[in-house]
């Protein structure tokens, strides 16, 4: 990755430019550089998925949000000074939010809030074990799965530090999944039953353990991601031997339905406003530095939100 001049892009219809104040830095963003994201990577590319700044034009037939609105938003190629996003799916935001907590929003904010209600299912009184408790994603949905009801939270994380964090955010037990023993540590936090929902991003190993964490006919595991880039192999008798289920979850479709991903980032704006939500912002990197972001992603060396800041 190298920073260079382009030309400020030109808003279409239904699309507002965005002067960008902070971008988000997610996993998604370290696959689509390596090449080995969900989609093919066309080179070269300006890369990230979300961003908060001030609407600076207004494409054809756009009348809000209105000039110089505070707004987040999935705005392809926010590692830069301008980016173009949907109108329609660009949030307004209050003015406590500031630009670097409200990146988290989008992207990581959205997937934990969907993986949660849509996909998991979650009921009130369910338990839940998520993965890399302390990051971007995680952080938001331990939070989230206590204001949805969830009976236990099981939060993992790799350094006592993120487990700290983890408990501080709402988990009932935090886990080191670096440890052997880390699913019978589950068990024994859900005395032996297993947990009803696990949120998976990890891959490899680890995913493979998850199924053993899951409640025999209710527990189903949400797979979001592939941390460590190893394939995640199951086979139908793993999920039979149990009754258990396996669903998937990506973002990047529904941003094809921009009325309906703004509905839900409404309402996490809202929690933050009514102070409900924490949103940890782990570094923040200047926009030159964008591939030493990815290097301190990469190596686990970060905790909540990435951010970059043109």
């Amino acid at each position: 990755m190298r920073l260079e001049e382009v030309e400020v892009p030109a808003p279409g219809p239904g699309q507002v430019l965005v002067r960008v104040a902070a971008a988000g830095v997610n996993y998604a963003d370290l696959r689509q550089r390596e090449g080995t994201y969900l989609t093919a990577t066309q080179v070269p590319t300006t890369l990230g998925f979300e961003a908060a700044g001030t609407v600076e034009a207004l494409g054809p037939g756009v009348t809000e949000p209105g000039l110089g609105t505070r707004v987040v938003a999935p705005a392809q190629g926010a590692y830069a000074d301008y980016a173009l996003a949907y109108a329609a799916a660009s949030v307004p935001l209050p003015d406590g939010l500031d630009f670097r907590r409200a990146t988290a929003l989008y992207v990581q904010g959205l997937t934990a809030y969907q993986i949660l209600r849509m996909s998991a299912r979650l009921q009130p009184g369910e338990s839940v074990l998520v993965h890399a408790a302390a990051g971007g994603v995680g952080s938001l949905a331990v939070q989230l799965a206590r204001l949805m009801g969830a009976g236990a939270v099981i939060g993992t994380a790799s350094t006592a530090e993120k487990r700290a964090l983890a408990r501080r955010l709402g988990a009932d037990v935090a886990i080191d999944y670096t440890d052997d023993t880390w699913v019978e540590r589950v068990k024994e936090a859900t005395d032996g039953q297993g947990v009803d929902i696990v949120l998976e991003m990890v891959g490899g190993r680890i995913a493979r353990q998850g199924l053993e964490c899951l409640k025999p006919f209710s527990g189903r595991m949400v797979v979001y991601g592939s941390a460590t880039g190893e394939p995640i192999e199951f086979n139908g008798r793993q999920l039979m031997d149990r009754n258990v289920g396996v669903v998937g979850y990506w973002l990047a479709p529904l941003l094809r339905f921009p009325d309906r991903i703004a509905t839900d980032a409404r309402e996490l704006v809202q929690y933050v406003a009514d102070g409900k939500l924490e949103i940890v912002v782990g570094e923040s990197f200047p926009l030159a530095q964008a591939a030493e972001a990815h290097r301190a992603m990469a190596e686990r060396r970060t905790s909540g939100k990435v951010v970059l800041l043109p």
